[in-house]
């Protein structure tokens, strides 16, 4: 049997974020952030994983000073600039808190799918 959902439903694509926040409900590390941390680290640069990003740098330098006080732990090692200029490399701290959130974002990001995937069976059966 033809539902009423299945002429849109190949249309139909997920979406979500996934952020952390404290008890006062202040987002902490989310998706943005991540890959911000993850640019930085590639890069070796705040700055140019702010341009690349289009994030501005005062303002992301707030908040990542933000988001270290929360966690009570520097994510940022920033060196500043001479002949050779400076460079911003994500503390130990940092570099573990990225990388258990990607591991966190893949588990996630697999029950969220078959849910999907549930949600438009659901959909399409009688």
């Amino acid at each position: 049997m033809v539902t009423k959902f299945n002429k849109k439903i190949p249309d139909l694509q997920l979406h979500y974020k996934i952020w952390l926040a404290n008890k006062d409900d202040i987002g902490i590390l989310g998706d943005g952030k991540w890959n911000l941390l993850k640019l930085i680290h590639e890069k070796g640069s705040l700055k140019a994983a702010c341009e690349e990003m289009g994030y501005t740098y005062r303002r992301t330098w707030g908040t990542l000073k933000k988001i270290e006080e929360m966690l009570g732990f520097p994510l940022l090692d920033k060196q500043r600039g001479g002949i050779e200029g400076g460079k911003t490399e994500l503390t130990p701290e940092g570099l573990k808190l990225i990388s258990a959130f990607e591991k966190f974002h893949a588990s996630v990001d697999q029950v969220i799918q078959k849910g999907f995937e549930d949600f438009i069976k659901e959909l399409q059966s009688n």
